[in-house]
């Protein structure tokens, strides 16, 4: 499709296929699901309980997560994130004339990341409890 419109035409399109790929999946949940739901006489049957890793559920459905989990998690992105900038400084490197101007670029760069690491280090944030 060209022309003005035909961007807008695509996306309809794609907006309509997803639709349809939406309505085709809940419509077979329904065909396929089950027919009836577990009564409280069925609640006390195996087969009707919740299946998580082969153990029965006991207890409650709440569970508190410590904020370490997600401060380890946080600083692995970012550093992560942060490292695959280092992948196109090697490529460049190697090309003519970007020697020196790199070089003191990436010193900048690795600069920050290790003030980042200096910090939550000082704050005791990496010290596993």
């Amino acid at each position: 499709m060209s022309g003005y419109l035909g961007g807008y035409a695509t996306l309809g399109l794609l907006l309509l296929v997803g639709a349809a790929v939406f309505v085709a999946a809940f419509t077979a949940n329904r065909l396929l699901g089950p027919r009836r739901s577990a009564t409280r006489a069925d609640s006390m049957d195996p087969k009707y309980e919740t299946y998580e890793c082969g153990l029965d559920p006991v207890g409650g459905d709440w569970a508190q997560a410590q904020i370490r989990y997600y401060v380890y998690a946080y600083l692995y992105a970012l550093f992560a994130v942060e490292s695959v900038f280092l992948f196109p400084w090697a490529v460049i490197y190697t090309a003519p004339g970007y020697g020196g101007a790199v070089v003191a670029e990436m010193a900048i760069f690795v600069a920050v990341l290790f003030l980042g690491i200096l910090y939550a280090w000082r704050k005791n944030i990496l010290r596993w409890t």
